[in-house]
């Protein structure tokens, strides 16, 4: 069985040019803010909480100094919705199946993602959102609980499925505890924020 995508969600960018970036966006597609912290921005164009995020590299390696990040301008990842989080679990054991595994799993307390690279290391992330309306979901990206934790806390998928072959729901897994620790990546930009 093969699932399918809801919609396109949000495409990520890697900058150097922050501000331009953000003003482009503003006005090209008359997109605005709905989070910004020094290292990363989440705007939007209608009522999806974010369409384009971006990531300052002049922030987060300011020297360049990371390998893997010279060069490393351009799009980060392309994220794709699931109708819920069954489709987004069928999708996981349809790629699992085939030996394909998410390589980051993450609930970023908007939404519970699950990351992909496919050959050539292009990354997609397949997605639910974490509340049940646009309002909710844009309550949440603008206040103060994501900004206290943009990135999210890990999950292990395998773990969630054993919980749910025990009674529980993975609608149990919606709302992001938070005493559950952050996401190492976290700490990386936390350091900067």
């Amino acid at each position: 069985m093969t699932t399918s995508s809801k919609k396109l969600a949000h495409v990520v960018y890697r900058t150097r040019r922050f501000a331009e970036m953000l003003d482009w966006y503003g006005t090209v597609f008359g997109a605005r803010v709905q989070h910004r912290n020094p290292a990363m921005a989440f705007l939007t164009f209608d009522d999806e909480h974010h369409r384009f995020a971006f990531l300052d590299l002049s922030v987060i390696d300011p020297e360049g100094s990371e390998p893997e990040a010279q060069g490393w301008v351009g799009v980060d990842h392309l994220a794709w919705t699931q109708a819920s989080l069954d489709d987004l679990f069928a999708h996981y054991a349809h790629c699992k199946s085939s030996g394909i595994e998410p390589y980051w799993c993450v609930h970023h307390g908007l939404t519970i993602s699950m990351y992909y690279a496919d050959p050539d290391g292009n990354q997609m992330e397949f997605q639910v959102d974490a509340f049940d309306t646009a309002e909710e979901c844009n309550a949440y990206i603008s206040g103060p609980p994501f900004e206290v934790n943009p990135v999210g806390v890990e999950f292990d998928p395998e773990e969630w499925l054993a919980a749910v072959a025990n009674g529980a729901s993975l609608d149990d897994f919606r709302e992001r505890k938070v005493h559950e620790p952050v996401s190492p990546i976290r700490g990386a930009v936390s350091a900067l924020l």
